[in-house]
């Protein structure tokens, strides 16, 4: 078991009974010992909707009851509405949850009654962990008092504060329900927004979407939706809801940056906080400032209380994948939007469509206005850690060696090395090599002029790869 970009990440045959309980252990002794609760203090418990996450969720909360917490069972529940509930009630909370990857692995997202753990609250837990792993025996399940729809609500009425009434009417959106949690409430908000809302795609077995590197087979499906039912867009998040997926009328996915960006703007931020993979012309499309970070949410939030310690107002900060944080309170239509330091995936999907509705445009006409570089991303799947740890330190054992692996697509003109290795070509095109920090998984991503350079740069970056590691 590992802390990666989101939490705690492992198989389902490594995280189940004893690695789940341990875990949740080592967090509940971490806030006693810490001051962050006290015996008896509630602390909330949700999950998503693959088949190993309700049993997971009972071993943590018989865990967290032997540990003297008390547990509350908020049920399947986006992951942004368990944090939302549990800091309103000045708690803290775990979500179930691998995100986007297959079923046969999971995790678990652990929050502070004032937001996500950072880095720091992960070496501590996991120090714990280590320290009573060969002691911990009762493994028992427990079960608490339910109070899923109550937290449900209170996201609800968050969401339907964003956009002025009826300010979704005249569009006719399709939902992908798949398997996420978030699938009835996205549903329900657009539709209370005026939107014509048509459910698509609904799955009882566990479908992993990931936003940031969306599928072929699901674009044939958006783009065959969004054809015989004539849709303005297709919308949906991922396996806990903390990530969007916007497409265009046609069916082609809108990318995560370009969502955060547009939600920079709505909100009228002052900062803006996004890791170095986001695309490189967000700077010059707002108001803002950038400050730019390694990936993941932990590094996001960091970057956004960096700001607020610094004097900074209205900060606030997304991922590549879409994942939309605020740090400080917003106005909106003369309410407050309190600020949500973990990722959300309703605020981008709400933002961009009224922006599309707004301007009486097609989003793809609304995501062309801002002029960004092209970007593309992939990943290799099942990639060994160790051989894409292999890759990363012979690229970064000298520039030579950089150049010699890229000098199929260019020349080197320079490099970064904030979170993997991101490299400017002379041609200007930009293409970026990272380990995921979460999955077995080599992601690559590109950025060009057009959108014939930037698949073809990204197909060449994969093929690279697989060649290294075929080689070695």
């Amino acid at each position: 078991m590992k802390f990666g970009t989101s939490g705690l990440r492992g198989l389902v045959t490594e995280l189940e009974g004893h690695a789940s309980a341990l875990y949740a252990t080592a967090f509940a002794r971490y806030l006693l010992e810490s001051g962050k609760a006290k015996p008896g203090d509630p602390i909330y418990v949700a999950g998503d909707f693959r088949p190993s996450s309700p049993d997971i969720a009972a071993t943590c909360i018989g865990a967290l009851s032997r540990a003297g917490l008390s547990p509350v069972d908020c049920g399947a529940i986006p992951t942004p509405a368990l944090a939302l509930y549990a800091m309103s009630k000045g708690a803290a909370s775990l979500m179930i949850t691998g995100s986007h990857i297959p079923a046969d692995r999971n995790g678990i997202k652990f929050y502070r009654p004032d937001g996500e753990i950072d880095k720091q609250d992960e070496l501590a837990i996991t120090t714990l962990a280590d320290s009573m792993a060969s002691d911990l025996l009762d493994l028992a399940p427990g079960s608490a008092p339910k109070e899923e729809a109550v937290a449900a609500a209170l996201f609800a009425a968050r969401n339907a504060a964003i956009l002025p009434e009826n300010g979704l009417a005249g569009l006719k959106i399709g939902v992908y329900q798949h398997s996420t949690v978030a699938r009835d409430q996205l549903v329900d908000v657009l539709a209370g927004y005026g939107a014509d809302v048509l459910p698509l795609g609904r799955s009882e077995t566990f479908i992993p979407v990931d936003t940031e590197a969306v599928s072929e087979q699901s674009i044939v499906l958006f783009r065959a939706w969004t054809a015989e039912h004539s849709l303005d867009a297709v919308v949906s998040a991922d396996g806990d809801g903390d990530r969007p997926l916007v497409t265009d009328e046609t069916g082609t996915p809108l990318r995560g940056d370009l969502l955060g960006l547009i939600v920079a703007n709505f909100l009228g931020a002052r900062v803006a906080v996004t890791p170095v993979t986001s695309n490189s012309g967000i700077e010059a499309s707002g108001d803002f400032r950038v400050v730019r970070t390694r990936v993941g949410s932990p590094f996001v939030i960091e970057g956004m209380l960096s700001a607020l310690a610094a004097g900074d107002g209205a900060v606030m900060g997304f991922e590549a994948n879409g994942g939309l944080l605020t740090a400080s309170d917003f106005t909106l239509n003369g309410t407050t939007l309190s600020a949500l330091p973990t990722r959300d995936s309703f605020l981008p999907v709400l933002a961009t469509l009224y922006l599309a509705r707004q301007q009486g445009k097609t989003l793809s006409a609304t995501a062309a206005d801002f002029r960004l570089p092209i970007a593309a991303a992939d990943r290799l799947e099942n990639f060994p850690v160790a051989t894409s740890s292999a890759l990363m330190a012979h690229l970064r054992a000298t520039p030579d060696n950089l150049a010699g692996f890229l000098a199929p697509l260019g020349r080197v003109r320079s490099s970064t090395d904030v979170d993997g290795l991101r490299t400017t070509l002379e041609d200007g095109r930009i293409i970026h090599l990272r380990p995921s920090g979460n999955a077995p998984e080599m992601r690559c991503y590109v950025e060009a002029a057009t959108e014939e350079d930037a698949a073809s740069l990204l197909r060449q970056g994969l093929d690279l790869i697989r060649a290294w590691a075929a080689r070695s």
